[in-house]
Parts: structure tokens; sequence; C-alpha cells
């Protein structure tokens, strides 16, 4: 009988190994994307030159280090051309910021079983991406991919992953409490600029690590079709974050609440990248944003040269509205604001437990008492440190506009057609100036510096002080995937005396210990201090409670 019993358990269990190796299989042969294919390869043939010292050219395109930090990339053609150009010219760069990325993942999911299970769902997960990317950017994609290394082959072909990297934004959005992504942008116009011309200012705080960030590429493009136009991104992406065109539109990306999506559909940057490229105008970009699904909620603040004004276009899932305000400025964080989506439930939810609403409030109060805008308060702006009323709530607090966390700082004056981006430290190392205007028209037939130094704006003079220096070495420690084997719950309050955080990370110091009755102190200390979100003030209220419990 025993006998028996263990044949129908092996046989039980044979078929159940069966069922996972057919289903890995399957997924494996539905989630693999086929690359498009080019009408010609011939762009793959063109060598890389260097006519200069540290000039690098293929036709055309070119790409140099820039003295100010920056790598600059100017790319034209057809779409492929403009991908093979892309991948040869930044090869190496291609391969450290794909290291970057996958070493912040290995830190996010240190089990390589977790990471092949990672890899298979995000695999399903986007077998249908392809259909919902353009055959342009497709084309460009794919002649990035090129050139992509071959190291990182284990995750999934080097078209595939450039494919999925592109959608590394929207998946950002499930990481939104972790501090992740919370951008911040503004726009004033008219009567609330000094010299009445539009500028917008953005922060772009999305982070997967220091060595991620460091590589930053301004590139300029001249597609075959639609708009000449600029935009901060890294090495493989031909999506945007952050960008302005030759006819004075600009964008910036803002995420907002959204549910999880079961499935793909065009990623956030794709859809920006097609309005940049397309649009001149607000209505134009609005149209282009109402054609494309996409898989996670959305804020693009568009300014226009051509309208004189500013609008945010409210992306979810499932509608799409244009917002413009009611006066001559207009302030974009992780919320929606329009009549529509702004009052759905998810939405109100978010505005009620996300530290969005409390960053608006701080960038209009600043607006109201800076008086009229322009680029250097801006600036101003972008750095600030400090809570509603100038209340010291800690530094990198997710409330804060300036979160210390930023990707870049961006300023855009588009009827100028000058765009100012940071350099590092985030947004307060010194803001470098282009001009639209000359870069296209001028070309590069030598190593020469294409921004306009007379127009910088110096860095933050808090990157000199004692404070920020003990910013860098708590920050060794903010965020959930940091290991904190050797915090030391003094030297942390030392560091960042005023946050709730620090108080926090003592908590959980003790509690770890099994030292309750040390913990409860810190958490306490740590809700009579501004908390960024909702969830962490629960945390910290159920980590009292049950330090009590385990006292009893």
């Amino acid at each position: 009988m025993l006998k028996k019993l263990f044949k129908i358990i092996a046989w039980i269990f044979g078929v159940i190994i069966v069922l996972i190796v057919a289903l890995l299989v399957y997924v494996a042969i539905v989630a693999r994307v086929d690359p498009p294919v080019p009408t010609s390869m011939a762009a793959m043939d063109g060598k890389v030159t260097e006519p200069s010292p540290g000039l690098f050219k293929i036709g055309n395109n070119w790409f140099r280090k820039s003295e100010s930090g920056f790598y600059e990339l100017y790319i034209e053609g057809d779409p492929f051309e403009r991908g093979a150009a892309y991948g040869k010219l930044t090869k190496d760069l291609l391969y450290s910021q794909e290291k970057a990325f996958v070493d912040q993942l290995h830190t996010l999911v240190p089990s390589n079983t977790w990471i092949n299970i990672l890899r298979v769902y995000v695999g399903w997960f986007n077998r249908d991406l392809d259909d919902n990317i353009p055959a342009e950017n497709r084309l460009e994609i794919f002649g990035v991919a090129e050139s992509a290394p071959h190291d990182f082959d284990y995750i999934a072909s080097a078209y595939q992953r450039m494919l999925n990297y592109h959608a590394a934004h929207d998946i950002g959005h499930a990481l939104q409490n972790m501090s992740l992504v919370g951008c911040t942008s503004f726009a004033t116009w008219d009567e609330s600029s000094e010299d009445s011309s539009l500028i917008i200012g953005r922060n772009f705080d999305f982070y997967v690590g220091d060595d991620f960030a460091r590589n930053k590429i301004i590139a300029f493009y001249n597609p075959s079709e639609g708009n000449q136009f600029m935009m901060v991104t890294f090495a493989g992406m031909t999506g945007v974050l952050s960008g302005m065109n030759n006819a004075g539109l600009s964008l910036t990306l803002n995420a907002a609440k959204s549910d999880i999506p079961s499935g793909s559909a065009t990623p956030v940057s794709i859809v920006a990248r097609e309005i940049l490229q397309y649009a001149t105008t607000i209505e134009e970009a609005y149209k282009i944003a109402q054609r494309r699904k996409t898989f996670v909620a959305e804020s693009f603040l568009i300014g226009s040269a051509m309208d004189g004004k500013a609008a945010v276009i409210e992306k979810s899932p499932e509608r799409c509205e244009l917002f413009y305000g009611n006066d001559h400025s207009l302030v974009c964080t992780n919320h929606f604001q329009s009549d529509s989506l702004g009052n759905t439930e998810l939405n109100k939810e978010h505005m009620r437990t996300s530290p969005s609403v409390y960053r608006y409030q701080r960038v209009e109060e600043l607006l109201a008492r800076d008086g009229k805008n322009s680029v250097e308060k801006t600036a101003a702006i972008l750095r600030n440190q400090l809570g509603l009323n100038d209340a010291d709530i800690g530094m990198g607090n997710e409330k804060l506009v300036n979160q210390m966390v930023a990707h870049h700082g961006i300023i855009f004056q588009p009827e100028k057609r000058l765009v100012w981006i940071s350099t590092a430290p985030n947004q307060m190392g010194k803001f470098v100036c282009y001009d639209l205007n000359k870069i296209f028209s001028q070309g590069m037939a030598e190593n020469k510096e294409v921004y306009e130094a007379d127009l910088g704006i110096p860095a933050d003079t808090f990157i000199q002080t004692v404070q920020y220096r003990d910013f860098l070495k708590y920050s060794k420690y903010r965020f959930p995937f940091f290991p904190k084997d050797d915090l030391l719950p003094d030297s942390v309050l030392k560091w960042n005396p005023s946050s709730y955080h620090s108080y926090m990370l003592a908590g959980d110091y003790y509690f770890d210990k099994k030292e309750y009755s040390k913990a409860v102190p810190y958490y306490e200390n740590g809700l009579t201090r501004e908390v960024a979100s909702i969830q962490e003030r629960d945390y910290m209220t159920s980590r009292i409670k049950e330090c009590g419990e385990k006292q009893r």
C-alpha cells in the first residue's frame, strides 16, 4: 500500500514538473520578441572615426565628452541609421549603463532564482510590447541594440532588453513608495515671469543608483521626418524623459498613481518621444497622446512657444485629459488635477497618502513668495530643501522639492530655444545652457564646446557644506534595498537630525535586536516629525504596537 502511495506521489510530482517545464517553454516562445527587418543593413558598415582628439564621428553624427561632464550626441538620418550610429558611437557607455542597471537589479533581487522568475514574468508581461511601439522607434532601438553588449544575453537578447528598458520609468511606478519616482515640475508665463516668457522647471526624480545617473547624455536629434529636438538621456535610451524641439515645444514626465497593470502597452517615454518629434503645439501633443494606449498613469507637462503657455496632458490607461489651470502658472507633481481624472477614487487616495500634494503646495508657496519668476529663481526652487513655511523637515524627505535623488534638473525657455541641464550631483551642480538654434545650424566640424558658457547657473553652495557631507553618509542607509548591517543609530541621527526617517531607522535597529523598549521612543519621536507618507506613519505606529506585544 505504501509503495503504491509513493508511486502515485512520484507520478503527481512528475506531472507537475512536466507542466512547469511546458509552461516555461511556452512563456519563452510567446515572450520572445523578434527584431524588425530594416530595408538595408548598410548603416552597420559605418566606421567610427576620430577627426580630432575626443570627437568621434560616423558621417555627420558625432559624440564627445564635454568639459561640463556631460556626454553630447548628435544623430541624424532615417530610423535605423540613427540607431546604428547611436549604438556605435556610445558602445562603451552602453555596456557601463546596462551593467549599472543590472547590478542595481541584483541589489534589489539578490537571489538568482528570483531573478530568473522575474525575467520570465517580465517577458510574459511585455510579450506584446513591440506591437505597441511604432515601427520607427523599433527600427531605431534595433539599430542601437546591434552594438549592445552580449554579457547580459542571459536576461534576454540585446534587442529585447533594449526594448524593455524603455519601460523602466513605467515599472518605477510600482516602486513610488521607495522614492524612486516622485518628480516635480512647474511653468510660468506672461505676468508670472519677469520677462513675460514661458519658463519651465523640472526635477526628474528617478533613482536607480548613483552609477546609473553618472553618464548623462545630452542628445540632439535631426530625424529624417519630424522636428529636430534635444533630450536628456542615457546610453541605449531613445525614448524621451525631458526634452524640447526646434519649434519650442518642451515636454517633461510626472508619474501618477496607477493600478497594477495586467499587461504592457506603449511606454510613456515612447509617447513622449512621438510628441516631441511630431508636435509643435499643445493641441497637436494632446492628439498624439490620445492615440496611444499606456499601461500606467502619467502627466505630460507641455510647454509651447507657439501657444505662449503650458498645459498638462493627464493620461491613464483608460482616459486622456488636457488640463490648463486658471492663471499664468502651472504646477505638476504626482497627482492628477483635471475634473475627471482628478476625482477618481484612486487619485484621491493617492493625494491623501502620498507626498505629492505637499510638494505641490510648496512649489505654489515659493512661486507666490518669490515674485515674478526667472530662470535663476526656477533653479533655486528646484534646489529648495525646506518644507512648507520653510520648515526643516529633514534632508531627503519625499515631501521636499529637492529630495537629492534627481537624475537631473532641467529648465526650458521655449520662446528663446534655450535649455539648462544640471550637472552632478543631482540638480545641485551647475546648470549648463544650450541654444538649440545654434546647435542645429552649426553642425560639428571640430572638437569644441557647444554650450553657452556665459548663460550657465553656478552650482548650489550647499554641496560645499558639512551638512551635505553628512547627508552623503546618511544616504547609504536611505532606501529599503540598501544594506544596513553597519548602521549605528547615533550616527544616523547626527547626520540627518530633523528627519523622521532617521528615527525610523534607529527604531528598526533596536527592533531587529529585540531591544523593544529602546525602539519605541525612536518610533514615537519619528511620528512627531513630518512623515513623508501615510504608509510610513502606519508602519511606525504598527511597530510601536508590536513592541508592546512582544514585551508582555
